[in-house]
């Protein structure tokens, strides 16, 4: 469970990019990987780990690395098998092909994960609803894409 400040130090990496300091995300995403590259040792099998791993990759640019880590968490926790568990490295994956560049596989990925009820990944274990792909500047790369503005049309309330 130490790899926790690992991931903490990813979120805090985030924030910081997100407001603007990109040196301070680098500086806290370099911290992370190193902190969680040491745990990966110890629990080669914890796919929480590794999500957190592809995404501190990410965010750093090592995008063979995220995706390959990303890959290696789906792998292991496949839904099939895990309907509870299963998609949370899913949504590691379309977090990290958003970011990457890779608009067809995330968007693939993101129709999956809007058709089945899950926890989310990251903070509270919120899944991705059209709402959130609207606000998560994660999803920001996708944008002009008509796919992604599609996916992120709020259903239209239902009428009593």
């Amino acid at each position: 469970m130490g790899f926790v400040y690992g991931a903490l130090r990813f979120d805090l990496g985030w924030a910081q990019e997100v407001a603007g300091d990109d040196a301070a995300a680098q500086e806290s995403w370099r911290q992370a990987r190193s902190e969680l590259e040491l745990f990966l040792k110890e629990e080669p099998e914890n796919d929480v780990l590794i999500g957190n791993l592809a995404l501190t990759n990410m965010g750093l640019g090592d995008k063979a690395a995220a995706l390959a880590l990303a890959e290696r968490a789906v792998a292991m926790t496949p839904i099939e098998k895990d309907a509870a568990d299963g998609p949370m490295p899913i949504e590691i994956l379309a977090r990290v092909a958003a970011r990457i560049g890779e608009p067809d596989r995330a968007i693939a990925t993101l129709q999956k994960l809007l058709s089945i009820p899950y926890e989310g990944a990251l903070a509270a274990n919120v899944p991705l609803t059209p709402a959130l792909l609207r606000l998560d500047p994660m999803f920001d790369p996708l944008r002009n894409d008509p796919r992604f503005q599609k996916l992120a049309e709020s259903p239209a309330p239902k009428k009593p």
